[in-house]
């Protein structure tokens, strides 16, 4: 029997101690709690705004966050460092601190005399939970910006030297007259291009400088704004639960503020409230009323507000969360309903402006050339910039829009010690014996016991270097991303290797790209296949599971309220097969079984799976489970999450099944008219342009068409269409599952697609 899965390896956060027996330590587990604290952003600045300096009896949790974000400087926040390095950045910090110090020495009066026309960036600041005062912002600001500035100026004099010295002036610049009293300017007009350029690029970039300054406030308090709205459903249910089972208000808040990896923002806004009461000594009224104020979040300023009501009136708190959390759910539906509308907005957009519009431009393109009135630097445009750049702005906009958590959750904590290191007794490994001395009987027993020390090392050795061998596919399994170390190196040597057998038949220029086009291709293939195809089987394990746990949790609800614990309805589920979770629930008993606890077992499941739905949910029955123990109702609730959960993505993938489709008809067609233009319309003009070109040589005269390059522009088309495949299929992902990786899939096929469609009908690419 195992105790540790072999997908748990880097699940679990725990440290450990040994415990002796027979005077050696033994590796073995304990249920000594040692869940590290996460660390407080530091907030001084923040904090000396917002209240006054009176500590309360509580505070000493924040308090020693506080002070050893004061002294991270002379303890060694720069770790593992030493030395010259060390000293070198220790007095490059401190000299940049004095230097961004000297604007607000200058016109930190002038900034604070102007501290209305500044309001709005005060607000930001504190909604952005940036701890600087605003005069301090205000003034690095303006010295990264004269710094930007004193940048451009240099830049400037590189230009202005490279434009006058090595590319060389026109004789006329501008179309400005000069009389005869002012034409000796003309003599300097090096000296004011000179100027100008320098000028120019300073204002340029330092007042762009200055501007992203005054902007980030606003960027980052947005950022947080949408992350609150996202995780404010699931805290509310969480504070729900934990009020219901009988815990008050004041412990609810801790709980939460710990549960920053789970809730987020959520748990920074619930910790400023914290905060306030155990470091400045506040009521709850008053924190939750400075917190409602400086919150970047209407819905949670409006959360904050009628709980201040409802604690007034002396009204029902887990009544209050109920109708909260039941509010938010409908309002997750309709909020779901009106992000489908806008993803379907954005897939005809993307239709019409980056696969419709850019085939319209390339017809008219090439008749404008045909026709002796135009140039390729409009189709290489298009090509090359326009639709690449184009689909990456509208994969970042739908990603900005996403109301759902991307990525994998953080790994929860747990308390007791797993620690599966064997490492010898010291007083084993310093054993000492002397051959010519007499047996002793002690000695002879340590001997025979280092040796079974040494044996049992070796068999762990051994033990892992099987599983390794047995599953060597684990580590690409649960990060599909590692996979690119072996893939990317493998399709460039492929490369590499191909040029050098064949780079002696690459006799021109034409030759050259067309065989760098092949070998490209088949490179990205060998790269992202792998990539895609792991990602895909690791979302399917994913998705079947994700559809089973909230019929899980709805069984732990059901057996718990005919009296039977969490361990009890845990072995009662072990023994059944209910499908892809069923391993997983009898790796949970395993655990159990093995002496760990109940919540422990439940957060190395959660980390197994490693989806937020089911983070979500661990971290709710844990918490009601040291609280109270009555996890009841918790259960339901977390069933009813997982439940609306699994919802939402069903409803978003039905709904998005037809813009994919329409994604893959439009690419067909852009495919599609880019082969009959290249394969029927240009080969005829082609012939046309060569025989009109003869005919004008022999008569004299000559058309508006003549002969041009019909590689070149098989080539460009080859191109084009691989583009709007690959780029394609990233929006097909990213709107129909919220991933870029999910995108690579559809990639791949449009890719494929163009590929076969030029080289067995078009050719010559």
């Amino acid at each position: 029997m195992e105790l540790q899965d072999g997908e748990v390896g880097s699940a679990i956060r725990t440290e450990g101690a040994d415990e002796e027996k027979g005077g050696l330590k033994l590796p073995s587990m304990s249920d000594t709690p040692v869940l590290a604290e996460q660390p407080l952003e530091p907030e001084l600045h923040e904090l000396m705004e917002e209240g006054d300096s009176e500590t309360g009896e509580g505070g000493n949790r924040h308090e020693m966050k506080i002070l050893s974000t004061i002294g991270e400087d002379s303890e060694g926040a720069e770790y593992g460092k030493s030395g010259a390095l060390d000293e070198f950045t220790k007095q490059f910090h401190h000299w940049l601190r004095l230097f961004v110090m000297v604007p607000f020495v200058v016109l930190g009066d002038r900034i604070r005399a102007q501290a209305a026309q500044y309001r709005d960036l005060r607000i930001k600041l504190r909604q952005a939970r940036i701890p600087v005062s605003y005069e301090m912002y205000v003034s690095s600001s303006l010295f990264y910006s004269v710094v930007a500035g004193i940048i451009g100026a240099i830049l400037g004099l590189v230009i202005s030297f490279v434009v006058i010295r090595v590319i060389g002036l026109p004789d006329k610049i501008t179309k400005l007259t000069f009389s005869e009293s002012t034409a000796w300017l003309i003599d300097y007009k090096w000296l004011f291009l000179t100027l100008f350029i320098i000028v120019f690029l300073s204002i340029v970039l330092g007042g762009i400088v200055y501007i992203l300054f005054l902007l980030y406030p606003s960027f980052k308090a947005s950022g947080r704004k949408g992350d609150i709205d996202r995780n404010l459903p699931y805290a509310v249910t969480f504070m729900y639960a934990l009020s219901n089972g009988g815990m008050n208000i004041v412990e609810i808040f801790r709980s939460l503020a710990e549960c920053k990896d789970t809730y987020g923002e959520v748990a920074n806004e619930v910790d400023t409230i914290v905060r306030d009461m155990e470091y400045f000594g506040h009521d709850l009224r008053t924190a939750l009323r400075n917190t409602s104020e400086s919150t970047p979040s209407a819905k949670f300023q409006d959360l904050t507000h009628n709980l201040l009501a409802v604690i007034d009136s002396g009204g029902d708190i887990p009544k209050y969360f109920k109708d909260k959390s039941d509010q938010y759910l409908k309002e997750a539906i309709i909020d779901q309903k009106g992000y489908l509308e806008t993803l379907g907005l954005i897939a005809e957009s993307y239709v019409t402006a980056f696969v419709a519009g850019p085939l319209f431009v390339i017809i008219m393109g090439v008749m404008m050339v045909l026709m002796g009135s135009g140039n390729d630097m409009m189709l290489y445009a298009i090509i090359y910039a326009v639709i690449p750049v184009g689909s990456v702005m509208f994969v970042v906009m739908i990603d900005m829009l996403s109301p759902s958590a991307s990525g994998n959750p953080a790994l929860l904590n747990t308390r007791a010690k797993l620690d599966h290191e064997v490492v010898m007794p010291p007083e084993l490994v310093h054993l000492k014996t002397d051959k010519n001395a007499s047996a002793d009987p002690d000695t002879e027993q340590l001997l025979v016991l280092k040796k079974m020390w040494a044996r049992f090392i070796k068999s762990k050795q051994t033990l892992a270097v099987r599983q390794t061998l047995k599953d060597p596919l684990k580590f690409v399994k649960l990060q599909p991303a590692n996979v690119l170390l072996v893939s990317a190196p493998a399709a460039l040597i492929v490369v590499a290797v191909a040029y050098l057998t064949h780079r002696h038949e690459l006799l021109s220029f034409n030759l050259t790209v067309n065989f760098l086009d092949d070998y490209l291709v088949y490179a990205a293939y060998i790269a992202l296949v792998p990539l895609a195809f792991f990602h895909e089987k690791k979302m399917a394990r994913e998705r079947k599971l994700q559809k089973q746990v909230p019929d899980f949790l709805g069984r732990m609800a059901s057996t718990n309220e005919t009296g039977m614990t969490i361990r009890d309805s845990i072995k009662l589920m072990a023994k059944s097969d209910t499908g892809a979770i069923s391993r997983q629930i009898k790796l949970v008993w395993k655990d159990i079984d093995w002496g760990l606890d109940v919540n422990d077992a439940l957060t190395r499941f959660a980390n197994r799976i490693r989806t937020h739905v089911v983070a979500r949910s661990i971290t709710l029955i844990t918490r009601a489970n040291e609280s109270s123990g009555d996890v009841g109702e918790v259960l339901s609730v977390a069933a009813r999450d997982a439940e609306t959960e699994q919802t939402l993505r069903k409803e978003r993938a039905m709904n998005m099944m037809i813009y994919i489709v329409i994604i893959y008809i439009s690419f067909v067609v852009f495919v599609g008219v880019i082969y009959v233009i290249t394969d029927s319309f240009l080969t005829q003009m082609a012939i046309a342009g060569e025989e009109m070109e003869a005919s004008g040589a022999a008569g004299g005269g000559g058309g508006f068409l003549g002969a041009f390059d019909l590689d070149s522009y098989k080539r460009m088309f080859f191109h084009a269409s691989l583009i709007q495949g690959f780029c394609s299929g990233l929006i097909a992902g990213v709107m129909g599952e919220g991933s870029v990786m999910s995108g690579l899939k559809h990639s791949m096929i449009m890719m494929t697609v163009a590929l076969l469609i030029f080289k067995l009908a078009v050719g010559g690419v």
